[in-house]
């Protein structure tokens, strides 16, 4: 995602914010003012934002002073102007505990607000870093008004000010919300970083006049659809601003591809990653530890696989691990200069490239436009939506915000960059949920009856769907790392290799089941019912918005491609998207591991390494030990068996 979001605390936590994060996120000097504190640092001071300014007397891009941040969000929840406000009130004669209270704005609280983190994605900030004036003053401006889109979404259909017993009454801030934005311009790495700070105050007025507090928790569970709007937002703007355009490029094996801007060589991407490569070296040896970790009693300690949850909290203590202390700030003007001169030098990309980097951006983007039309088929778009949330969501359930982060992905892969119509990601969640999802809430407390948390599940099962067979697996390979038993001690290393190259075994990433769920949902569709024209083909913009190994082959006659399929065909599903997985087990019926399947995996690969040593010894084989399993015609028409990878398949799942 490339929007965070951290809550801020009254006391050390807004201190902190108070020292670093105002300034750039370098040191502020001790008894420095604000204003003189950013100058040194080169960063520009802080900004208003949020349509909640004019119930307070400020005004949109008015300057954040540090009196302010003190009493909004250090103050646990005061007037921006409360120093003012009290002032005045003293003087006109009240009390001091009068003129204190007219400065509050509601109840004191601990958590006074939120800090999003808005940056674009690498190749944005790598034009905003080597290109000239021009190309970085649009880039600015575009990311700033894709901040202020997702702050207008988030004032309209997700902040709400709970009240009530047990906070049973929710209602929006009809007023909207205030925030104050912060600019930085490089990671702890050094490298160009352009991301904002939108320190969000949780404080809001309701209808009646009186102020509450914003749920924090409805701003967390938006957080992914706040991030998939902004990078939608953020990627037309400067596409249509400077004539480029938008391609998926696979930064992790069997996640999801990113949108990138076509044309950046993506070693200029590696270039500005290092802490992703710290990060990479230092998870790859925790997860180690991880599968081979036993108790005092030789027992495994955790699950002999690397679950996603597992990788992800393995992560962040890599992140933490590899966190290298800040640096010293510097002025924009000269961190351009440097960075251009280091990426001349160490990252493997041509000079010319890199100094002419927005012409071969434009030359990549005009190849791209000329071969793909920005049509959103709303139907096909519902379809794999619904197939996505559904195969990546714990048990099949979902919320609406899901199937709405995953509609604005959808729409980002097949736009390439261009603008879209307001409100049709909201078209494709409202055609999701009417023809493909089913409503199983089973509401036990007003929350429950909101729609923002009806639950929903998909209507087609696709434990119905045909599923690939697979020839047996081969027994496990003893002198493979880690061990199969995570009980035993850990085996001697391979010569040559280090902890850090040993294999993880790991359980196929839900974005591989996903695609190959759409897939198959979308072929099922097309074949047991009429559609109309190409609603469930792989048409010509899904083909150059997809990597060439998930594509399907072009229809043979594309004069006649709006007939309905053949008789005889409904049993064919185009397998070519699918074989192009990776050789993992992205079956289409349950993939969820328990435990105790586990277990019971790793027993049988225990029983199968006993039994293949003791044939071993005798020198005899069974005739049948390497014969595959017959295949069913229709079978063997629809399914082309894979000879899974090593610590991978259903029969090699440990």
């Amino acid at each position: 995602m490339t929007v965070d979001i951290r809550v801020i605390r009254a006391g050390q936590m807004y201190r902190y914010y108070l020292r670093e994060t105002v300034v750039g996120d370098g040191r502020r000097p001790a008894r420095t003012p604000l204003r003189a504190a950013q100058e040194q640092a080169g960063v520009p001071v802080g900004r208003w934002m949020g349509r909640g300014l004019a119930t307070l007397g400020l005004a949109p891009g008015e300057e954040v002073t540090e009196a302010q941040l003190r009493n909004l969000f250090g103050e646990r929840g005061r007037h921006p102007d409360a120093d003012r406000i009290e002032a005045e009130r003293l003087a006109a004669g009240d009390s001091p505990k009068k003129a204190y209270r007219a400065g509050a704005l509601g109840r004191r609280v601990t958590v006074t607000g939120v800090d999003f983190v808005f940056r674009p994605q690498p190749t944005i900030y790598l034009l905003w870093a080597f290109g000239d004036e021009e190309t970085r003053l649009v880039i600015e401006a575009a990311h700033e008004r894709a901040i202020e889109r997702v702050l207008e979404w988030i004032e309209d259909e997700v902040a709400v000010i709970r009240y009530g017993k047990d906070g049973i009454y929710r209602v929006r801030p009809p007023g909207g919300l205030v925030a104050a934005r912060f600019r930085h311009y490089e990671a702890r790495s050094g490298r160009p970083l352009l991301h904002d700070h939108l320190l969000l105050s949780v404080k809001g007025q309701r209808l009646d006049g009186k102020w509450g507090s914003i749920h924090t928790t409805a701003l967390h569970e938006n957080t992914v659809a706040a991030s998939a709007l902004y990078n939608e937002i953020v990627a037309a703007e400067v596409c249509e601003e400077l004539g480029l355009a938008t391609e998926p490029r696979t930064v992790t094996p069997g996640r999801r591809p990113v949108m990138e801007i076509a044309g950046v060589p993506h070693e200029l991407i590696r270039w500005t990653s290092r802490r992703s490569d710290q990060i990479a070296a230092c998870l790859t040896e925790l997860e180690h530890e991880y599968v081979t970790a036993v108790d005092d009693d030789g027992e495994a300690r955790f699950l002999p696989v690397v679950s996603e949850r597992a990788r992800a909290k393995l992560n962040a203590i890599a992140a933490r691990k590899t966190r290298p202390p800040k640096r010293k700030t510097q002025p924009l003007a000269q961190l351009r200069v440097w960075w251009k001169a280091s990426a001349i030098l160490t990252s493997g990309v041509a000079a010319d490239v890199i100094t002419s980097l927005l012409e071969h951006a434009r030359a990549a983007a005009a190849a791209i436009r000329a071969r793909v039309a920005a049509v959103v088929d709303v139907a096909l778009a519902a379809v794999d939506v619904t197939a996505t949330v559904f195969v990546m969501n714990e048990g099949g359930r979902f919320h609406r915000r899901h199937l709405l982060a995953e509609a604005r992905r959808h729409l980002a892969l097949v736009l390439r960059g261009r603008r879209r119509d307001p409100g049709l990601d909201e078209e494709i969640v409202a055609a999701a949920i009417s023809t493909h999802c089913l409503d199983i809430s089973e509401p036990k407390t007003t929350i429950g009856l909101l729609a923002d948390y009806r639950l929903y599940t998909a209507r087609w099962d696709l434990a119905d769907l045909p599923a690939r067979r697979r020839p047996p697996a081969p027994a496990p390979d003893l002198d493979r790392q880690p061990p199969a038993d995570p009980g035993e001690p850990a085996a001697l290393r391979p010569p040559g290799q280090d902890a850090g190259e040993w294999e993880i075994p790991r359980i196929p990433l839900q974005y591989d089941r996903a695609v190959l769920a759409g897939a198959v949902v979308r072929q099922k569709l097309r074949t047991t019912t009429a559609v109309r024209g190409r609603a469930y083909d792989v048409v010509a913009h899904q083909q150059a918005a997809m990597p060439e190994q998930l594509l399907a082959p072009e229809p043979a006659d594309p004069d006649h491609d709006d007939q309905e399929p053949e008789a005889g065909r409904g049993d064919a599903i185009d397998m070519t998207a699918l074989r192009a997985l990776r050789k993992s087990r992205t079956d289409v019926e349950a993939l969820d591991l328990t435990a105790d399947r586990l277990r019971r995996i790793r027993e049988a690969g225990t029983k199968m390494v006993n039994d293949s040593r003791a044939r071993a010894d005798r020198h005899t084989a069974p005739a049948d030990a390497d014969a595959v399993r017959p295949v069913r015609p229709d079978d063997q028409q629809t399914h082309r068996p894979q000879q899974p990878a090593p610590h991978r398949g259903r029969e090699a799942g440990h």
